[in-house]
C-alpha cells in the first residue's frame, strides 16, 4: 500500500490524502488552478478549524505556489482565521449605520456576557466573538452573523438570547437563510461542497423590497431597453405580492414608530 502520509505534516494536522484529493478536485474546476486558492483555504478551515501552516503548505503543494504566496492571501482576507475558531463564529457589525443603531452596544454586551474580547473564544469552545465591518445589510441594522448567516434588527437582549441558544444546543434558524450549522460545516460549503440547503429559508426580506412596493404603488417602471419584454413594457417581477408588501412594524421589532413615506414632497433649502 502506498504511503499516504502528508510529508509537510507535523503530526497534529488533520490534512490527509482525502483533503489533498478534494483540493485537487477544486483546482480542476478552474481554467487556471491557482484560481481555486480561496475555496481551498476555506476547505483547510473546515478540516483544521483555522488556517494552519500545514494547510498553507498543502495548498502551495497542490497549486505549485510557494508557501509565502499562499500565506499572503490567507493573511489578507479577514474570513481566514489564524487562531482556532469555536463551534460558532458570531460577528457583530460595528460599521457606521449598525453602530448608530446599536451595534456597539450589542458588541459590548456580548463581550461581558461571554467574558471574551474581540476575536476570542469562550472557554467551552462554543462561541468565537468578532466585530465585523459592513455586512451590506444596512436596511436591517443592527445586524449580526453566525457562521456567515444573517440575523437582523438585533438588540442586546436578542443577541444574548441568540448566543445562549447556540451554547445550549438549541436549533437556531437565520431569518434570511438556513438553519445554523457548525463553523466547520459552513466552511466546507464555502469551499464549494454544498450541503443541499442553499434554498432553505427566505432570502429577500420586506425591508429590502420596500422600494419595489413603492414603485408598484406609484406605477413606476424601468425605461424600455435590453431588459424589457417584447412589447416594450418592463418585464414583470417574479417577487411574490406578500414579499413585495414592504416592511410592517410587526416584522421589525423595536421599530414600530418608523413608517415608510410615500408622498412626493421634497424639502427645499
Amino acid at each position: 500500500m502506498a504511503d499516504t502520509t502528508v510529508p509537510y505534516s507535523t503530526g497534529d494536522s488533520k490534512i490527509g490524502d482525502t483533503t489533498i484529493a478534494e483540493m485537487r478536485e477544486l483546482a480542476a474546476r478552474y481554467p487556471v488552478g491557482r484560481s481555486a486558492l480561496l475555496p481551498m483555504l476555506h476547505l483547510v478551515q473546515s478540516v483544521e478549524g483555522r488556517i494552519t501552516p500545514e494547510g498553507i503548505e498543502a495548498c502551495a503543494h497542490v497549486l505549485g505556489l510557494t508557501g509565502a504566496e499562499v500565506s499572503a492571501v490567507a493573511t489578507f482576507y479577514t474570513m481566514y482565521k489564524r487562531r482556532p475558531v469555536g463551534e460558532y463564529h458570531v460577528g457583530v457589525c460595528t460599521n457606521t449605520l449598525c453602530a448608530i443603531m446599536g451595534g456597539d452596544l450589542i458588541f459590548e454586551r456580548l463581550k461581558g456576557h461571554l467574558d471574551v474580547g474581540n476575536d476570542e473564544t469562550t472557554e467551552d469552545g462554543k462561541i468565537t466573538l468578532e466585530h465585523l465591518e459592513c455586512n451590506a445589510a444596512c436596511d436591517y441594522a443592527p445586524v449580526m452573523m453566525v457562521n456567515w448567516e444573517f440575523f437582523d434588527d438585533m438588540t442586546p437582549e436578542s443577541a444574548t438570547q441568540l448566543v445562549d441558544d447556540l451554547r445550549d444546543g438549541t436549533e437556531v434558524k437565520s431569518p434570511r437563510g438556513a438553519t445554523i450549522c457548525s463553523w466547520r460545516e459552513a466552511e466546507r460549503v464555502l469551499a464549494g461542497f454544498p450541503d443541499g440547503r442553499a434554498d432553505e429559508g427566505p432570502t429577500g426580506g420586506k425591508a429590502t423590497l420596500a422600494g419595489l412596493r413603492l414603485a408598484r404603488e406609484r406605477n413606476w417602471t424601468a425605461p424600455a431597453g435590453s431588459h424589457a419584454s417584447s412589447n416594450g413594457s418592463a418585464a414583470e417581477s417574479t417577487v411574490s405580492a406578500d414579499a413585495a408588501a414592504g416592511p410592517r412594524p410587526e416584522d421589525q421589532p423595536g421599530k414600530e414608530s418608523q413608517t415608510v413615506h410615500t408622498d412626493d414632497s421634497r424639502k427645499e433649502d
